[in-house]
């Protein structure tokens, strides 16, 4: 297996580059879209545990619009052969001081494009 392939790393950069645009936007349609329509598809949030796309999509509808901005740090994205690929940022808001948060995301090719089959985001205390 090939580990970054220049243009699938770069395909994959642009899609995650695309995902955080949409998410400190509250662009729900393209977050919607970037998400695997599965039942298998997980997202474990900072206060929520969600199975499934339905359940995914329910909090984004559902979710406030305010303090989305942040700024990210330590982004580490590594595909695997040409349809697998994780994503790993830490990301820090202004309305959290001390606080880093932590956002991981598995990205799968689709005939549709890449799409997220399971993410985490945490938050936790800032070191030091």
């Amino acid at each position: 297996m090939e580990i970054n392939i220049p243009d699938v790393l770069a395909e994959v950069e642009a899609v995650f580059a695309r995902y955080e645009t949409a998410l400190v936007t509250n662009d729900v349609e393209t977050l919607d879209a970037l998400f695997l329509d599965r039942d298998t598809t997980i997202r474990f949030g900072a206060t929520e545990n969600l199975y499934g796309y339905a359940e995914i999509a329910a909090f984004r509808a559902a979710r406030p619009s305010v303090g989305l901005a942040r700024r990210l740090d330590r982004t580490v994205i590594t595909t695997y052969g040409r349809d697998c690929a994780t994503a790993w940022t830490l990301f820090y808001r202004d309305n959290q001081p001390g606080k880093v948060g932590r956002q991981s995301q598995v990205w799968v090719r689709t005939p549709e494009g890449w799409k997220v089959a399971a993410a985490h985001v945490s938050v936790i205390a800032e070191a030091g």
